[in-house]
């Protein structure tokens, strides 16, 4: 699974990126995850299954959307207290749901699992 995290400057979206990645090492879930900014997602998508959208970019999320579906890339807004998941474990089972919800049939955009 590649995971590509995403926010406004890569600051953030880097850290989330770390504590993925030692949460899947301690799960023992082999992942790829990475940080990147919302201005390299043309770029940054070819490398990712799941993105993973800050939440101070909820109104981009549209444009992110149509981007990423041009590439197969499934797409969520990460809840508001994402930051606050200091060992990664609930933003690793978050992208493992993203993987594993399937797309409505109408062809509208994977559901967000913020709640």
């Amino acid at each position: 699974m590649r995971i590509l995290v995403v926010c406004g400057a890569g600051a953030s979206s880097t850290f989330v990126a770390m504590r993925l990645r030692k949460a899947a090492q301690r799960a023992g879930v082999s992942i790829q995850a990475s940080a990147g900014t919302h201005a390299s997602l043309p770029i940054d998508l070819d490398s990712a299954d799941v993105l993973l959208v800050g939440p101070h970019l909820e109104d981009q999320l549209t444009r992110i959307r149509e981007l990423a579906a041009n590439r197969g890339v499934l797409v969520s807004l990460l809840p508001d207290d994402v930051f606050a998941d200091q060992d990664g474990t609930r933003t690793l089972a978050h992208a493992r749901d993203v993987l594993s919800t399937p797309a409505p049939a109408d062809g509208s955009p994977h559901p967000d699992l913020t709640a």
